[in-house]
């Protein structure tokens, strides 16, 4: 039983304002693994106090020292890769040599990229007569998903402390606990008091007190886009800068020259990462209509391959994260089904012989219209749409058919032709024939799948402001 009775608060660990609890539900066993504090609005006042009264000093650190902070932060989560990927497996449900992986690795992986990069980002520059300075925005409010709780929380934090400013962590209520173990890191290698602080609570409450609040001058936000809206709006209120990482509903193209089996194993494998609760899934296939049952039919026969199961036996595919979401993405299996969508595998019902967790069946629709809405909303589960398509130009106008623009795949034997392809799609990033990823590049979405970057250069000056100093 994993319980955190103190709130991490201009470094100390102190009591919460009020005595509610968030029981950590363990979704592949229904039963409760941990608890923390139900924080408030008074609790996110008083951290919010603690980054604005460190934010100076913070800010006017010089930047090596600033890169072998995060350093020490690396080197702690490294220490620590074994315990969070066990802890993250349980709290979300991803197969536990992934989660170590994914959720563990690729982290520390992400601060200790801005270990380096910030030491030769352009700060300042010479404009004709100006001097161009790049500053820390200031205090910034990080507020977090369940689906890659640390990955999500470091994306926000590691560039944000590079730039000079301090933070404020909301993580989700859903699988808070590694949150809490990075503000651990964050004491033992003696971080300054104020620097980071994590509070833990609700959205409406905390969430909604961070982002309105007066003394935080940027919301970083990753969710869905329909609370990503409600952020910006609210936000809007003091004219605060916001970097929103929302949904998506990402299509991997196949075109008529490429290797179908290879594509649609790739696009299956990664549409079921995590049990679908991924924000760039490839969870729309487009395949040539004159392929599309050979399409399906390889797609059923991977999707078998993804037995649910316990994670930390490393089953192939974890449950989703919780209980409402478990009956969100049936409901969409459901709503395939009465919309006319062939269905090749899975289905809304229980896994066999898993009478217990928030498992899925891992499902795969085919003969999908585009306007269909299994084909045009985020179920953030286990599901495939397969959609034919006649010709290059309607597969173009099908993969950016949605309000979304977050991610997308295209393959083909001939990779001058994927990547004419690919500059064609609107959307923030392109894998091309599986291209894999990469910490360094930018990460985030057009239209609605968000504003901003997250990763890299670009995701540093997303926490800088820039002033022009006339000489």
């Amino acid at each position: 039983m994993h319980v955190r009775d103190t709130l991490y608060i201009g470094g100390e660990w102190l009591p919460p304002a009020g005595d509610g609890w968030i029981d950590v539900v363990e979704p592949a066993t229904e039963e409760v693994m941990g608890r923390v504090p139900e924080g408030t609005s008074a609790d996110a006042d008083r951290a919010v106090a603690a980054a604005r009264a460190a934010f100076d000093g913070w800010a006017a650190t010089p930047l090596d020292e600033r890169a072998g902070w995060l350093r020490r932060l690396h080197e702690g989560l490294v220490a620590r890769s074994d315990e969070i990927g066990t802890l993250i497996a349980r709290e979300v449900g991803m197969p536990i040599s992934m989660a170590t992986l994914v959720q563990a690795i690729a982290p520390a992986l992400v601060v200790s990229s801005y270990a380096e990069l910030v030491l030769d980002h352009p700060f300042e520059e010479k404009v004709g007569r100006s001097l161009v300075l790049r500053e820390p925005v200031g205090v910034v409010a990080a507020i977090t998903p369940c689906n890659y709780p640390l990955y999500q929380l470091v994306c926000k934090v590691a560039p944000a402390l590079a730039a000079g400013c301090t933070v404020v962590a909301k993580p989700s209520e859903i699988a808070p606990l590694s949150a809490f173990v990075l503000a651990d890191v964050a004491g033992e290698v003696g971080l300054p008091a104020g620097v980071l602080n994590v509070v833990s609570g609700y959205g409406p409450e905390v969430g909604a007190t961070l982002i309105a609040h007066r003394e935080v001058d940027m919301v970083s936000f990753t969710g869905s886009t329909p609370a990503g809206r409600a952020v910006a709006a609210a936000a809007a209120a003091t004219v605060k800068r916001v970097t929103l990482e929302l949904g998506g509903k990402s299509p991997s193209v196949v075109l008529d020259d490429a290797d179908l089996e290879e594509a649609v194993r790739a696009t299956v494998s990664q549409c079921y990462l995590n049990a679908g609760q991924t924000c760039l899934s490839w969870t729309r296939l487009l395949v040539p209509r004159s392929r599309h049952d050979e399409a399906a039919a390889l797609a059923a026969k991977v999707a078998d391959d993804f037995a649910p199961g316990d994670p930390l036996a490393d089953a192939r595919l974890g449950p989703v994260a919780s209980k409402v979401q478990q009956e969100r993405v049936r409901s969409y299996i459901r709503r395939g089904i009465e919309e006319g969508a062939t269905l090749v595998a899975g289905g809304p019902e229980p896994p066999v012989g898993l009478h217990r967790g928030y498992f899925v069946q891992p499902t795969v629709f085919a003969d999908v219209n585009p306007e269909m809405t299994i084909a045009q909303e985020e179920i953030f589960g286990p599901v495939l749409a397969v959609i034919p398509y006649d010709d290059e130009d309607q597969a173009v106008a099908i993969a950016n058919g949605t309000i979304y623009g977050l991610h997308g795949a295209v393959f083909s034997a001939d990779r001058e032709r994927a990547l004419a392809f690919a500059r064609r799609l609107r959307t923030g990033q392109v894998d091309v024939n599986g291209g894999g990823y990469n910490h360094l590049a930018p990460f985030g979405g057009y239209k609605q799948s968000g504003l901003g970057r997250e990763l890299g250069h670009r995701g540093l000056e997303e926490y800088l402001e820039t002033k022009s100093v006339q000489l």
